[in-house]
């Protein structure tokens, strides 16, 4: 398929030429869309949609995702406050967490928030230091291979807890009192392979079913993650939820519901597929360099994109006003100026020949883009912009200034 631009290329040329690259942008009535799809896709369940803070910790975007119904997954003690401070509380705030300190589960009980372990050995944790809630969840690692490329090998993973942990969890909160309960998995990272979505769903179920037999437990809710993927690369498809949720409901009739289970709530934890291809990074080339490869040196960096060199990520890119069909075409590893030969943020990539001073748009960075921004060598994490709804481009994140970056330090007086 062939990545387009959800703005006029004027209007974006026009607003760039007044502000400061680069910075990233983000489109309001695509968020909405995506949700609107998901939950249209899921509506003959129980369902709701809690959005990945860690994606696009933005109180702004928080409150779109707020109003069209969904709640939020936070992992930490800044998403908790950040969900808090956004207006979610109580079970629309759900904290899956992993080496956790005390603090954040007495932040996220203070909320009253469900709670999501990742290790059955904090039940004893939380008995002797806080109090077990009375809906508690556990996530699940099924172990082997079926994680995919982002995940990895189950095993090598440090989320989660085996059945036989599983077990023992449920085991114990239902000692210490524990009332209703939820079950979690997070097996895939954006995966556009529809099988193994519905895959993860048939395992979930039937390890519901399993420990009711066993333990005797009717799930509240299930955690089926999130994972779902986005086309990065013009060539890939869109991944047909419709079609996954279909098969998703045949799963659940004919495992939870013919075999007599309380009928759980599904939950879902989407970042990626609702702001990933709805977030852009706007950035202006500075030089052209001809040396063993042609470089062309722009203005962002992988302190604001890190995905290509932590992930050799493939971000496709529009030259604003540029098209490789009316234009001379050249291929250029495009570069920031960080002291890392990795700060590539595309490599041998097909453009319009480029000059100095020519926009690029970085398309799908709308999660886990600006958040994983760092400051190496001092940079600066650049401004965030979402074009809301009226087309009106609304500064939600002011860029960072030398000023911010020397606030923590402490400098010893000449005196």
């Amino acid at each position: 398929m062939k990545k387009t631009l959800p703005f006029n290329e004027q209007k974006i040329s026009e607003f760039v030429d007044k502000t400061k690259t680069p910075f990233y942008l983000y489109y309001e009535e695509g968020i909405k869309d995506r949700i609107r799809t998901l939950q249209d896709a899921f509506s003959w369940a129980d369902f709701k949609e809690f959005f990945a803070v860690k994606a696009t910790p933005n109180p702004h975007i928080l409150s779109i995702v707020k109003e069209e119904g969904c709640g939020v997954d936070c992992s930490s003690m800044a998403e908790l406050c950040l969900a808090e401070r956004t207006g979610f509380k109580q079970e629309d705030i759900l904290f899956t967490s992993n080496d956790t300190p005390l603090e954040e589960y007495e932040k996220a009980l203070s909320l009253g928030a469900i709670l999501n372990l990742d290790d059955v050995g904090h039940i004893e944790i939380l008995k002797d230091r806080l109090y077990i809630p009375e809906l508690v969840s556990i996530r699940y690692n099924p172990g082997g291979d079926f994680g995919n490329y982002i995940i990895g090998n189950l095993k090598e993973s440090k989320f989660g807890v085996s059945k036989k942990d599983l077990y023992k969890g449920f085991e114990t909160l239902q000692k210490y009192g524990a009332k209703k309960f939820g079950i979690h998995i997070m097996a895939v990272s954006n995966e556009l392979n529809p099988q193994n979505h519905i895959k993860v769903a048939e395992m979930m179920f039937n390890l519901m079913l399993e420990i009711n037999k066993t333990l005797g437990i009717d799930f509240d809710f299930v955690d089926l993650g999130g994972g779902y993927g986005i086309p990065y690369k013009p060539d890939e498809n869109e991944l047909d939820i419709f079609y996954i949720s279909n098969e998703i409901k045949k799963l659940y009739e004919q495992i939870i519901l013919k075999n007599g289970l309380k009928p759980p709530k599904i939950y879902m934890e989407h970042g990626r597929y609702i702001t990933g291809p709805n977030g852009y990074l706007i950035t202006r080339v500075l030089h052209i360099k001809n040396s063993y490869k042609k470089y062309a040196g722009i203005d962002a960096n992988s302190a604001n994109l890190l995905r290509p060199a932590m992930y050799k990520a493939y971000h496709h890119i529009t030259v604003l006003n540029k098209s490789i069909e009316n234009k001379e075409a050249e291929i250029y590893d495009v570069v920031g100026s960080l002291c890392e030969n990795n700060d590539k943020l595309a490599e041998d990539r097909l453009l319009p020949k480029l000059e100095v001073g020519d926009i690029l748009i970085f398309h799908d960075v709308g999660a886990h883009g600006h958040a994983m921004g760092f400051n190496y060598n001092g940079k600066l994490r650049s401004a965030e912009y979402l074009l809301t709804t009226e087309q009106s481009f609304k500064l939600i994140r002011r860029a960072e200034t030398l000023k911010d970056y020397f606030a923590t330090l402490s400098f010893e007086s000449k005196d």
